[in-house]
């Protein structure tokens, strides 16, 4: 299969600080703006493109050859394509793939998705590295042609990402529910914040009905599919814009039930026990992330993609300070020693910071699941399938 979509326009990816790198259209011509970040998988570019927790932003892969594998309709993780824009080196002409059924270009024109190709895609990785994620916009086709006061206007004119709620844009609209697989435990109710399909499939696989429903529920509509435990799923945007999330949270927590999040449920979950979250200088993002689990002392590779931390004391046990009891933090990341879990003594629940549906990364993992199965198990008082 050989895609014949490169025309060559030209195309311009202009940073907040003047930056300008001159490449070729990629995907939909056109205008995008966003914050400009990178990630560092070398492999799942069709994961990436559709988790929704990258709404908003401008995606460069700092691996260099992209769109070998093409695309297909069982790999997506979400229904669209949810990146502001796409930045590549060396797109692939040639789509090899036998599960492909289309070239990635021709998916990213579909979804409207405005990208850049041709660029020295390491220059632009080390330079947000040095100074930070920033605002960005590709201009291609005609929008290439504007006048570089005009483009660099058009991204100072931008929202920054902090301060940023983008969870109406990526949840469903009403309540979708995955049958359990094997034996039954219970409804889980799942608040979708930009959940991945994923993720869904693991919870089902443990046992669980699972309710995944709009960000904008209420705990009285919680409550009314009896839920055996709470989900917060992964998301975009900055925890600190989120404080209906976080009172519902509490609710929850207060009411006793069970609680498991993952990445922007982490942020939440910190949020909810009376932490502060911060932006981090360029975020972590990729399929290679190192993780130490202070339970076991495994080291982990993980599956990660955040912007935002959550500002806790990372030994020791400490108090919450909106008087959830003792709390720890159960997982760091090893390249930066930033929060990538924590865990609370006297209330079930915990969290943690990455992605343990790993899709498409290592399943290191992938545990995570069960605990959370055990957990809702021991609360509920009965056995598990390994018990």
């Amino acid at each position: 299969m050989t895609s014949t979509l490169l025309d060559r326009d030209r195309a311009v990816l202009v940073l907040e600080d003047g930056s300008r790198y001159d490449g070729y259209a990629y995907g939909a011509r056109g205008t995008t703006v966003g914050e400009v970040v990178f990630t560092t998988g070398m492999t799942g570019y069709q994961e990436t493109l559709t988790d929704p927790s990258y709404a908003g932003q401008i995606v460069l892969q700092t691996a260099p050859h992209i769109g070998n594998t093409g695309v297909n309709s069982e790999d997506p993780e979400s229904r669209r394509v949810w990146v502001a824009g796409y930045i590549v080196r060396d797109p692939s002409r040639v789509v090899s793939n036998w599960r492909a059924e289309e070239p990635l270009e021709t998916a990213l024109q579909r979804d409207g998705i405005v990208g850049i190709s041709g660029i020295d895609t390491r220059a632009v990785t080390r330079h947000i590295r040095s100074d930070g994620s920033m605002r960005g916009a590709v201009f291609s086709g005609a929008a290439a042609d504007l006048a570089a006061d005009e483009q660099l206007r058009a991204v100072t004119a931008a929202p920054e990402m902090a301060g940023q709620n983008l969870s109406a844009q990526v949840s469903v609209d009403a309540v979708q529910v995955t049958p359990a697989v094997g034996d039954k435990i219970g409804n889980l109710a799942v608040i979708d914040l930009g959940i991945k399909q994923a993720t869904v499939n693991n919870l089902a696989r443990r046992g669980f009905d699972v309710h995944v429903m709009p960000q904008h529920v209420t705990f009285d509509e919680i409550r009314a599919i009896d839920p055996v435990a709470l989900f917060f799923s992964n998301g975009p945007g900055d925890p600190a814009a989120s404080d209906a999330h976080v009172e519902l949270l509490q609710s929850a927590l207060r009411d006793g039930l069970p609680y498991f999040g993952i990445c922007f449920g982490n942020q939440l979950f910190g949020r909810a026990l009376g932490l502060g979250t911060y932006k981090l200088p360029f975020g972590h993002r990729g399929i290679n992330q190192p993780v130490r689990d202070k339970t076991t002392g495994r080291v982990e590779i993980t599956a990660q993609n955040h912007g935002f931390a959550v500002d806790a004391p990372i030994e020791g046990v400490f108090d919450s300070p909106a008087g959830f009891g003792r709390i720890e933090v159960s997982h760091i990341g090893l390249n930066d020693n930033v929060v990538e879990g924590m865990r609370a003594l006297d209330i079930p629940a915990f969290s943690v910071q990455y992605h343990p549906e790993a899709a498409g990364g290592p399943n290191d993992a992938n545990y995570l699941f069960d605990r959370f199965q055990a957990m809702v198990l021991d609360h509920l008082g009965k056995k598990g399938p390994h018990a």
